[in-house]
């Protein structure tokens, strides 16, 4: 008997090609279109991508739910503990956006430094004399400071240091890396730019607050590519308007889309992209099919990929 897939949200049509081979496909990308669905079928897995909450609502609505995937890193989207609590696998794809996500932080740090964006605009103004009170700078030979050195972390370390920077870390644990390990408040006061590249789980959420910026250099950029939650944003508009900091870039944000933190993104200092670094065609192709395969491994009997399971170790 072909299995139920409920998809929340579009996926590469190649990924999508995959499942409809495999198994029966449904969409609901809204709250009345999932009911629909709900009504009609027996729901066995449910795939998702970032936006789309996984909560125990829905799970209690789909009995027979083997698999809760999501086609990306993160699960913050997704109740992990109520989903291994009713021996539901949660799939991800771990590692899979870590080179576009460090090449993301890497333009937004030079966006930054150089002062591009604002150089661009000058020149679509025809104010080519804008050029005459350019204040940019250069990555070469500044401190780059990374909080969270997982898989992205490790790559934005590289490239930092390819661009001739002195790389500083802070994480949970020492890494056995060429780089300096630091406390995060000696990172945060040694630093040109810190970006961050933490989870977001209870003990981060908020972790750059008011305190911890106000240890930065009057000169350092901010940058954030991880989660928007990590910041407290309040903190961070007031310390940009007093220029504790330079400046701000971020592909997250709290609220997406943002209406309480417009003021962040309006500000003259930010740079805010729309949480498009894993949108790469390369990535996004490559994140929905790993994540689509191994749905249809659990769901046919074949062998899914053991770590693409993030709560493989409560089913041992």
């Amino acid at each position: 008997m072909r299995k139920n897939v409920l998809l929340l949200e579009t996926i590469a049509d190649e990924a999508l090609a995959v499942l409809q081979e495999n198994v029966n496909v449904f969409t609901g990308y809204d709250e009345g279109s999932v009911k629909d669905v709900l009504n009609k079928v027996e729901v066995h897995a449910i795939i998702t991508r970032g936006k789309k909450q996984v909560g125990k609502a829905l799970m209690e609505a789909c009995p027979l739910l083997q698999v809760v995937a999501r086609c990306g890193v993160g699960l913050d989207n997704v109740d992990v503990t109520e989903a291994t609590a009713r021996k539901i696998q949660v799939i991800n794809a771990p590692g899979s956006n870590a080179a576009t996500i460090a090449e993301h932080a890497l333009a937004l740090m030079l966006m930054l430094m150089r002062d591009l964006y604002t150089s661009v605009e000058r020149v679509k103004q025809h104010n080519w004399d804008w050029r005459n009170q350019y204040a940019g700078d250069e990555l070469n030979g500044k401190t780059l400071g990374i909080l969270g050195m997982g898989n992205i972390g490790k790559r934005v370390a590289r490239l930092g240091e390819a661009f001739g920077m002195e790389v500083l870390y802070w994480d949970i644990a020492v890494h056995a890396l060429p780089y300096r390990y630091l406390s995060m408040e000696e990172v945060l006061g040694h630093s040109d730019i810190v970006s961050l590249h933490l989870p977001l789980v209870k003990e981060t959420n908020g972790i750059i607050g008011e305190k911890e910026l106000a240890l930065m250099k009057p000169r350092a950029f901010l940058v954030n590519t991880a989660r928007g939650a990590l910041i407290d944003h309040a903190a961070l508009l007031d310390a940009l308007n007093a220029q504790e900091i330079a400046g701000f870039a971020a592909d997250v944000l709290p609220d997406e889309p943002p209406v309480q933190s417009l003021p962040l993104v309006e500000h003259p200092r930010t740079i805010i992209t729309p949480h498009s670094g894993s949108l790469t065609a390369s990535t996004y192709r490559q994140m929905c099919l790993l994540t689509v395969n191994n749905v249809v491994a659990v769901l046919t009997g074949g062998e899914p990929d053991p770590n693409s399971i993030y709560n493989r170790n409560s089913f041992v």
